[in-house]
């Protein structure tokens, strides 16, 4: 099983074509992205993804009925109506897959059932692979509800970002071995964030005070890549997603930023790369 870093372009400032170009500088396979609502921004993507080598690998990001928060009192049909929608949109530029934040956490466990049902039809009816985002605000927004919707639904696919659950549930993930287990047989793609217990990001992963979160968030990975094996992956993809919007911590009064959210996700790749290379080759002598 190969692995594949994506880049994301959450908190990139620059064009299409200057994120293309870092992600490929710093060893990135590919660019992860909310799917554009133009035809002019989506003519701006196509033409960056677009190099001497063919189209770079895009994994496409769809929210629905709103963005990373659903609009709260948006209808299940409306939920649909605005993914298949972005669906449409999405297709002309053949994305890997699509990662969805779908669904609310708001909803009872049967309407979120519905939503996952029709989401998955709607995939199949335009051609793409769908994969569901483990987020807050949304139907996966805890372990356990999430639990739930697998048991019911087993053909649903999973983008794991456990960060969001250890602020749900204000502790490590590691400590909820049933649903890392049953998540990492259903994981399709990773978002590679540290959170810990009061938060969905640390301040820095490579620093020691954060050293238990990170080495949490790892073996709940390598479970994943685990799992991904035994079902036959032979590619594994995995975007560092660290990013801002009250994620990235900032000093009080100055709004000056604790780190460098790029030098921060580069670092996180090159720790994964090596992370992974140490799994497989652990797997290999056993």
């Amino acid at each position: 099983m190969q692995l594949q870093l994506y880049k994301t372009l959450w908190g990139h400032g620059g064009s299409y074509a200057d994120a293309v170009q870092q992600a490929l500088a710093a060893g990135f396979q590919g660019v992860e992205c909310a799917v554009p609502v133009t035809g002019a921004e989506l003519d701006a993507l196509a033409g960056a993804l677009d190099g001497t080598a063919g189209r770079l690998p895009w994994i496409a990001e769809i929210c629905t009925a709103g963005s990373y928060v659903p609009q709260r009192c948006a209808t299940l049909v409306q939920h649909l109506d605005s993914l298949d929608a972005a669906l449409r949109r999405s297709r002309v530029l053949a994305p890997v897959f699509v990662n969805c934040l779908g669904g609310c956490d708001a909803w009872p466990l049967a309407r979120s059932l519905d939503f996952f049902r029709g989401a998955m039809a709607l995939a199949d009816k335009h051609g793409l692979t769908i994969s569901f985002e483990t987020h807050r605000g949304r139907s996966l927004f805890n372990p356990w509800r999430s639990m739930e919707i697998l048991d019911a639904l087993p053909d649903l696919k999973l983008t794991c970002d456990f960060s969001h659950w250890c602020v749900v549930a204000e502790r490590l993930m590691d400590s909820e071995p049933d649903a890392i287990a049953l998540a990492a047989e259903h994981a399709h793609h990773i978002h590679a964030r540290v959170g810990y217990d009061q938060g969905p990001q640390v301040p820095h992963p490579a620093a020691p005070e954060y050293a238990e979160a990170l080495a949490s968030h790892q073996r709940c990975w390598g479970q994943i890549w685990a799992a991904q094996r035994r079902r036959g992956y032979r590619t594994t993809t995995l975007t560092p997603e660290f990013g801002p919007d009250g994620y990235l911590h900032q000093l009080p009064f100055t709004g000056a930023p604790v780190a460098d959210l790029w030098q921060v996700n580069t670092w996180i790749a090159d720790t994964e790369r090596e992370h992974f290379r140490a799994v497989q080759a652990l797997d290999e002598a056993v």
